[in-house]
């Protein structure tokens, strides 16, 4: 059983963004999978770097869409894009110093209620905006 499910409320009504919400969420429920099955901390690790950088990835993603397209809220958005680099930045260092089990269950309802809130919340909101703009 994943530890999180896409469902089509998640959509922003953007198909590319959908794509990378959906990976974003696959490799969620990968770092879980990883944790879950007793791997090393080497291993949680490689994964959540994975995860952190292809977040990343979708950050500057999505900024970029906000700059061509004149995207009225990016500077709030993009605060939020650095205030969750900052957070994972912390919790990445948690398990490379020894994670437990509390730890791990940390990160992933930290991550899962991260991606809930943040897309629900803000993303949903960029989507009509975008879409007026011919963006796929």
């Amino acid at each position: 059983m994943a530890f999180m499910n896409w469902t089509d409320k998640f959509s922003v009504g953007i198909p590319s963004i959908d794509a990378q919400h959906k990976k974003l969420v696959s490799m969620v429920n990968e770092l879980f999978d990883a944790m879950k099955s007793g791997h090393g901390k080497d291993a949680v690790g490689k994964t959540l770097a994975g995860l952190i950088q292809y977040t990343l990835t979708h950050f500057d993603y999505e900024e970029k869409l906000f700059a061509q397209t004149g995207y009225p809220d990016a500077a709030a958005h993009k605060k939020e894009h650095e205030d969750l680099k900052k957070k994972v930045v912390a919790m990445q260092e948690k398990i490379k110093i020894g994670t437990g089990a509390a730890q791990s269950m940390e990160v992933m309802e930290f991550l899962k209620n991260w991606l809930n809130d943040h897309i629900l919340g803000t993303d949903k909101k960029y989507g009509p905006h975008l879409a007026s703009k011919g963006v796929k």
